[in-house]
């Protein structure tokens, strides 16, 4: 907040000098609306530009442009020199406004300034640059799917946008970074593309909507916080818990990740703050309703046939990829309801019921990580996902789930001694939460990484809604049918 005051406090000064200069009160230059129209006046701009300074995320690009040319208005015209003034504009409209042997020329009475070839492209490349990383960063940016914790709704090799503006735009942690590279420079293996010299707090501009139960939403990998470079697939803490720390510091490059630049993960949220969810035999409770599968969610069948095998073209004609080979007639499925269905009619098939884990049974790999919690993917909770301003009683058990949001999301100094709990410093039997945070699964339910494993998604996580695939690849297929063509513009529900 501080850093920001002084960026707009030394903004504000140069144009109050450079508004003088101009031959205007300086005071034109800190009343809102005004401002603008005398700045436009002065670079003789046409007021149709103050259309753009009103737009929301337009307006950082449109402000930008009118700190170029307001630069050529002191006949910096020189590329170095911009680029400085787009970058620094707290440093150098001051220095503009109050160095005396810079003068203001209005633009009419410029001399024509002839670009040379290189200049043209140079300048066309910055603007786009900053146009697209504007645009990515604030707007929409396109995303593609790895893996397939999300099929059938989603697969392998589709290519979607994900709107920023639905849930609100944030503000990047790590201004400076190389543009359009998420955590790594292109070209090399490990080598960091941003640089944390600058960090910014956490703030999100207000979006067009909430996040409701069942969107598909695009959120950055909160295990991502410590990856072990070597294995920045799997998460650092499971590789923790099953090799130990020591081993796991010896044998791998251990680096700490901002949120901004943690893996972008994309998930079906199914709860989300001040929900209470309850996974039984595979089916999700939210507040005790049954909360209803999109069409696309898959789930692990057990098929039982007469003896006799189910023919491949079956798979191939339903759209099933994965399913274990028969022993005795029965065969392990990844499929939807419908495709269930639809084997369960075949005359060889005797059964299709859905396979799930027992519940009461302890999995080491599902969060908590506790064997004071029983659950694993199938049998679930419940558990509250919190909300913020909402408080929760505080006990040695359950201090287990919300122990990573008090000390690592919201930053506490979080101590369980002698069976007391303390949080910085002063004995505590109830939280207040102050963030809100969401729960996170796959839809292929038995092969997705999510929220099961590794627990809350903190706000701050959150990037943006999958709205459109505009297209889809099938990498197993050749060059010349690759293009899945009935699954490419499509709208993601």
């Amino acid at each position: 907040m501080i850093l920001s005051l002084t960026f707009f406090l030394a903004s504000a000064a140069g144009l109050w000098k450079i508004f003088q200069k101009a031959g205007l009160p300086g005071w034109y230059a800190i009343v809102p609306f005004l401002n603008i129209y005398h700045w436009l006046k002065i670079i003789d701009k046409p007021l149709w530009w103050y259309i753009f300074v009103l737009a929301p995320f337009i307006n950082v690009f449109t402000l930008l442009l009118m700190v170029v040319e307001t630069l050529k208005c002191f006949n910096k015209h020189g590329l170095g020199q911009q680029a400085l003034g787009v970058l620094f504009p707290f440093v150098y409209l001051p220095y503009l406004g109050f160095a005396p042997n810079e003068k203001y020329v209005h633009p009419s009475k410029l001399p024509e300034i002839k670009k040379s070839g290189w200049r043209e492209w140079a300048d066309a490349i910055i603007f786009a640059v900053v146009a697209a990383t504007i645009i990515r960063t604030f707007m929409i940016e396109a995303y593609t799917i790895p893996t397939p914790s999300m099929e059938k709704s989603l697969l392998v090799g589709d290519y979607l946008f994900v709107s920023k503006v639905a849930y609100g735009p944030k503000i990047p942690n790590t201004p400076i970074a190389f543009p359009f590279a998420h955590h790594t420079l292109p070209l090399t293996k490990y080598t960091k593309s941003y640089l944390e010299w600058i960090k910014l707090d956490y703030y999100r501009f207000p979006g067009l909507r909430t996040i409701k139960n069942n969107d598909v939403v695009v959120f950055n990998y909160p295990d991502g916080d410590t990856v072990a470079l070597e294995r920045q697939n799997e998460s650092y803490y499971a590789l923790i818990r099953n090799m130990g720390r020591e081993q796991v510091w010896h044998n791998y490059t251990v680096v700490a990740r901002p949120v901004d630049k943690r893996e972008n993960y994309i998930k079906r949220c199914v709860g989300i703050p001040g929900d209470t969810l309850h996974i039984v035999n595979g089916k999700i409770f939210i507040n005790g309703t049954l909360l209803p599968d999109p069409d696309g969610v898959q789930h692990n069948f057990q098929v039982t046939t007469d003896g006799t095998p189910l023919t491949p073209r079956l798979f191939e004609r339903l759209n099933i990829t994965n399913w274990g080979m028969p022993a005795s007639g029965v065969y392990y499925i990844e499929m939807n309801e419908s495709a269930a269905r639809q084997i369960e009619s075949m005359p060889n098939v005797v059964s299709v019921e859905q396979f799930n884990r027992p519940a009461r049974r302890f999995e080491p790999y599902i969060f908590p990580h506790n064997p004071a919690f029983p659950w694993n993917e199938d049998n679930f909770g419940p558990l509250f996902i919190p909300k913020k301003g909402a408080a929760v009683e505080l006990n040695t058990q359950n201090i287990h789930l919300y122990e990573r949001i008090i000390d690592v999301y919201e930053g506490k100094d979080l101590e369980v001694k002698d069976g007391q709990i303390f949080i910085d410093g002063s004995p505590a039997s109830k939280y207040t939460f102050e963030l809100d945070y969401y729960w996170m699964v796959g839809d292929n339910r038995h092969n997705s990484a999510d929220s099961r494993f590794w627990g809350f998604v903190p706000e701050d996580h959150i990037v943006g809604r999958a709205m459109f695939v505009w297209l889809s690849l099938d990498k197993d297929k050749s060059f010349l049918s690759k293009i899945r063509f009935n699954k490419t513009f499509r709208v993601i529900r």
